[in-house]
């Protein structure tokens, strides 16, 4: 007898649980086929096909409780089965293998899980549509290298990150191809001597191709791999997003205030405001970082085919789906509620000197060539920080000291709305090139619903 330790180390069932609904499905596709091609009766196949719907219904209800002391999700199924029908339920497992059969699952679940990944993705991409096009006029500081840079406007740069979840979108859906392949009939590995029709159990499960090698087909878990790096790097997004938020939310900054629905109180401080859902999502970040690694170590030296290292890539599978559903459900709503500092902001567009590239750029215009032009707004800038002053509350006789390129129009030049809304080619911050930019990207979300 197998020791009880090793029976326990062993047993899956604590988390492959979660796959009944698919393995239940997975099963009635396969009894329907052996019925269709004679291989069991279709008295049989119907049984099996009862029986199994039976069963998901009652696991569903909570009627049904499944038995902890098995090894798996399938073969607790099976025997639930074979208890409810008695002889017949042991020609369920007919032409096929634990190995194929768990490979199907983990397709089928990866396909609605990513799909509903999908979903929350766009919620939140609504969320940002919303708050760009309602903040397309609002002025901040771009920055580079965490340095006021140059005028933006906050509609502007929130798309910024509805570019990069569009990119997330795509990237599932690209991943949903090469996952949406059905390998049942590869058995362990090479197949079985049954006049199995994988195609048929493909169009019954919705799948658009079988696999092509049945050695493939159970020892791939590249679909797996796939959705985690798609997965990290939406996280990687919303990593970025969230240090903005901490940071927006800061005194120092004072872009923006969370609802107090999204924010948390200290122990110890009565005045704190901490934006734990941002660094939440920040650290978890690192989390599905380290199940994609997981897996791809799992993976990295396995000869073929299938082999029980594979068995741990669930666990890492499972906690990327729920760490990244649960960030994006809570992302989309603390977005929606915070506040947005518009006098802030501009007030901190208007220090640092953003405008000065935009007076560069008036020389340039003026027949300056751009090095020149930029050395003498450097020289403008330091006079204006020994001043303690603006660009623009420098007078006009000094400019023309520096050159005398500058005449009375250039103050024009200096105006925040003037260096954000002059820059009008496609991607840049004007608001008419904002509001073109919201446009293209509902018309995408019209098109994926």
């Amino acid at each position: 007898d197998t020791s009880s330790l090793v029976e326990a180390f062993h047993s899956s069932l604590a988390f492959d649980q979660r796959l009944y609904p698919q393995d239940i499905a997975g099963s009635i596709a396969h009894a329907t086929m052996l019925g269709e091609q004679g291989i069991i009766a279709q008295g049989e196949a119907a049984a099996l096909v009862n029986g199994l719907t039976d069963i998901l219904t009652d696991l569903r209800a909570g009627t049904l409780k499944l038995d902890p002391t098995a090894e798996d999700i399938h073969t607790n199924v099976e025997q639930i089965l074979v208890d409810r029908l008695g002889p017949v339920g042991k020609k369920l497992h007919t032409g096929r293998s634990r190995n194929d059969q768990v490979a199907l699952d983990m397709r089928l679940y990866l396909r609605e899980e990513s799909k509903k990944v999908q979903r929350l993705i766009k919620e939140l991409l609504c969320v940002l549509l919303t708050l760009a096009e309602k903040h397309a006029a609002t002025i901040m500081p771009g920055y580079t290298h965490l340095q006021r840079a140059q005028p933006v406007t906050l509609g502007h740069h929130l798309l910024a990150y509805v570019c990069m979840l569009i990119r997330d979108c795509e990237r599932l859906s690209d991943a949903q191809k090469r996952a949406n392949v059905c390998p049942l009939g590869a058995g362990a590995l090479a197949g079985t001597t049954f006049d199995l029709a994988p195609a048929r159990v493909a169009e019954l499960l919705t799948f658009p191709a079988v696999s092509l090698n049945s050695i493939d087909a159970v020892s791939d878990r590249d679909f797996v791999i796939e959705f985690c790096a798609a997965a990290s790097i939406l996280m990687m997004h919303l990593s970025r997003l969230s240090e903005e938020i901490v940071l927006w939310s800061s005194s120092e900054y004072s872009f923006i205030e969370l609802d107090d629905a999204y924010s948390t109180g200290s122990s110890i401080m009565p005045q704190k405001k901490n934006p734990d859902v941002a660094e939440l999502v920040r650290g978890k970040t690192g989390r599905v970082y380290g199940s994609l690694m997981a897996v791809l170590t799992q993976m990295k030296g396995l000869p073929l085919a299938y082999n029980k290292d594979m068995q741990e890539d669930k666990e890492a599978l499972f906690d990327v789906i729920d760490t990244v559903k649960g960030c994006l459900a809570v992302y989309a709503p603390m977005l929606a509620s915070m506040t947005v500092k518009v006098d802030r902001l501009r007030q901190a567009a208007e220090g640092g000197y953003t405008n000065a590239t935009d007076l560069a750029d008036y020389l340039a215009k003026h027949g300056v060539p751009f090095r020149e032009a930029h050395a003498i707004v450097g020289q403008a800038v330091m006079h204006a920080i020994s001043l303690g002053k603006n660009l623009s509350e420098i007078d006009l006789a000094q400019y023309r000291q520096w050159h005398p390129a500058f005449n009375a129009d250039l103050y024009k030049a200096l105006e925040l709305e003037t260096c954000v809304n002059h820059r009008v080619a496609a991607g840049g911050p004007a608001l008419q090139t904002t509001k073109a930019t919201i446009a293209v990207v509902r018309e995408w979300m019209a098109s994926q619903a």
